[in-house]
């Protein structure tokens, strides 16, 4: 089958490769319906070392439940199914406590000999654990916006959630990428009254807007920060979505955040420090976040999506075939595209 390999900074590949085979009596395999490029490929796009063996990349993707190892239950050879970013049996103590993200059995695509996401078909570890069973569709726009469901929507989803966005609140979505405008979805969905969206690419604000939010500053640092307080009296915002992962978007965050407040980072960090000391202490500021349960979070989210009346879909903005995987993350580095739907 054909999928994607990375080599290093800018060095991505799509080559031939062995066909996934059962090798688990609780493994699937699934052939890809829907992938796509995550923002947190862009990482190792940027910057990875070279190296003369590849890895396999990609971690969000949907299928067709083509062969079931002896021990599956929850899916059959036939079923549309999607799999969350990180595969798990959803039994062990973690799971049960809604954190799969920290299986004791579970682990990554595109590691320790599991398939990354794309590419045309995956091997799927502890399958009756990680995958959802979605009702049969044709329907593109569906079909995108459920593909959202095992990364980028979850992942705002619960930037929200750790945040304790709730009806009636002011809320800072920082980003306009992917997650940053899934974040404000998310908000909107829990009941934030004003949802402040920092970004700066008006096609994405744009989108941001139709998915509910009141304001968009595009300044940033402490120019940015000054601009959401005169948006809220002074005092900020009682949530703050990070969706970026640098630091100066953690330190706009801990700006606009309201006392009493949360700054919720879903945005892969890039950065080992920040601004943690007194002033947060003093103001009652909490930091969360951290990498989202999709798992957990995809039963919760499904039959809205199903019934349109969230279509976080939208954020795709661009569509190619797996031989196309290395212009689409040419495109989404340059910022060409917003998010790249891969349709094997």
């Amino acid at each position: 089958m054909r999928a994607t390999v990375i080599y290093g900074a800018g060095d991505v590949r799509v080559e031939t490769v062995p066909d996934p085979k059962l090798a688990e009596p609780t493994d699937v395999v699934l052939r890809v319906v829907r992938s796509c490029i995550c923002g947190s490929d862009l990482w190792p796009y940027a910057d990875m070392p070279p190296r003369e063996h590849g890895r396999r990349i990609g971690h969000e993707f949907l299928g067709i439940v083509e062969e079931t190892g002896a021990d599956v239950r929850g899916v059959k050879k036939g079923d549309l199914a999607v799999a969350p970013f990180v595969w798990s049996d959803n039994t062990c103590e973690f799971c049960r406590e809604g954190l799969q993200t920290s299986c004791l059995h579970g682990g990554g695509w595109g590691a320790k000999g599991v398939d990354g996401g794309q590419g045309e078909a995956v091997r799927v570890p502890q399958a009756d654990g990680t995958l959802v069973k979605l009702p049969h569709t044709e329907d593109d726009d569906l079909l995108a916006s459920m593909l959202t469901l095992s990364d980028v929507f979850s992942t705002g989803h619960h930037a929200a959630v750790k945040a304790r966005v709730s009806e009636g609140q002011n809320v800072t979505v920082i980003g306009d990428g992917a997650v940053g405008l899934s974040a404000v979805l998310a908000a909107k969905r829990l009941g934030a009254d004003r949802i402040v969206l920092m970004g700066r690419h008006q096609a994405r604000t744009d989108l941001g807007r139709e998915f509910g939010a009141t304001d968009v500053v595009a300044e940033r640092g402490e120019e940015g920060v000054e601009k959401v307080r005169e948006l809220t009296n002074g005092q900020g915002t009682h949530a703050v979505l990070e969706c970026v992962g640098t630091k100066g978007a953690f330190e706009m965050g801990v700006g606009v955040v309201r006392a009493g407040g949360a700054v919720s980072r879903v945005g892969l960090p890039q950065y080992e420090d920040g601004p943690i000391g007194v002033g947060v202490f003093r103001r009652n500021v909490t930091v969360t976040g951290g990498v989202a349960p999709a798992r957990h979070y995809i039963p919760e989210l499904l039959p809205d999506v199903l019934d349109g009346k969230y279509q976080p879909g939208k954020v795709f903005d661009r569509t190619i075939d797996v031989e196309g995987v290395p212009d689409g993350y040419r495109a989404m580095a340059d910022r060409e595209a917003l998010k790249v739907l891969i349709k094997p």
